[in-house]
């Protein structure tokens, strides 16, 4: 929280920092904000407290809001990857490109996904009644193990999702794929090996990421029941909602020197207001 709270305020108040990479940032972070209160609080409740009850309309609140911030994360990793490809192999015509007006309009179309997914998203979940074992094998409401508690047919739900799945993790991560791969390539063919090391370096570690977070929402929505299991579910569902928020501003943040010069001036100018305050 601390971190992700302090890249949205550097990103959003620093002039420094105005660049469409840093206005994705500025997202990222508020989107692993949002994924973060939306899990650990009822976790940490349930590990304080012997009553692990979650009421309906919470657990329903809870997963359109997984759904929501998830399908915007993937596909603003997405827009990204091109942002960086613009600006690595057409740094010309980069301004150009990527417009104050076209960076609005990529984060808006993410959140739009976002929505309007996890509604539907939600309908499938929740469109049969529930008279089973209400008990849920996780840490939070996640869909597959909602929906088998179902007393309907699940398998219509679970096809409907496993397609949606297809299209919002697949689909951004072939964009995303494709951009890394022609950025590769324009830096293998250049002569600077310092700079060729050091943007090898930036895209594996955001490789790495969008590896851990596609890789794990891939097994969660992706895969049959049958091969899953409480023990394998919940390190999966643990790794995209709560360690790859964590993660993100070690590896697109602070790994930055324009960020890391960034937090210097706003911690800067947040001790010198305490002194004068003093």
């Amino acid at each position: 929280m601390a971190m992700n709270g302090l890249i949205i305020f550097i990103t959003w108040t620093d002039p420094r920092l105005n660049s469409p990479m840093y206005f994705f940032l500025g997202h990222l972070s508020f989107l692993d904000v949002c994924f973060i209160t939306t899990t650990i609080p009822q976790m940490l409740v349930h590990l304080i407290v012997k009553n692990h009850i979650v009421s309906f309309v919470s657990c329903m609140t809870q997963m359109y809001l997984v759904f929501c911030v998830g399908v915007a994360e993937c596909i603003l990793l997405a827009f990204m990857a091109y942002d960086r490809y613009v600006a690595i192999c057409h740094p010309l015509t980069y301004a150009q490109i990527m417009s104050w007006q076209v960076c609005v309009s990529l984060v808006s179309i993410a959140w739009f996904f976002g929505l309007i997914n996890g509604i539907m998203l939600e309908y499938m979940s929740f469109r049969n009644p529930f008279c089973r074992d209400n008990h849920i094998e996780n840490f939070f409401c996640e869909a597959p193990i909602v929906i088998a508690l179902s007393c309907g047919d699940p398998q219509f739900s679970l096809r409907v999702i496993f397609a949606d799945a297809i299209v919002v993790l697949l689909s951004p991560m072939a964009l995303i794929v494709i951009s890394y791969a022609r950025i590769l390539a324009s830096i293998l063919g250049r002569n600077s090996s310092s700079g060729r090391g050091k943007t090898f370096s930036t895209c594996a570690s955001h490789l790495t990421m969008v590896i851990f977070l596609y890789t794990s929402a891939m097994f969660s929505y992706m895969n049959p029941r049958s091969t899953h299991g409480p023990d394998k579910d919940k390190p999966f569902s643990l790794l995209y909602t709560i360690i790859t928020p964590m993660c993100n501003p070690i590896i697109y943040s602070f790994r930055n020197k324009e960020m890391k010069g960034a937090m210097v001036r706003a911690l800067g100018r947040s001790s010198l207001s305490q002194a004068e305050s003093v």
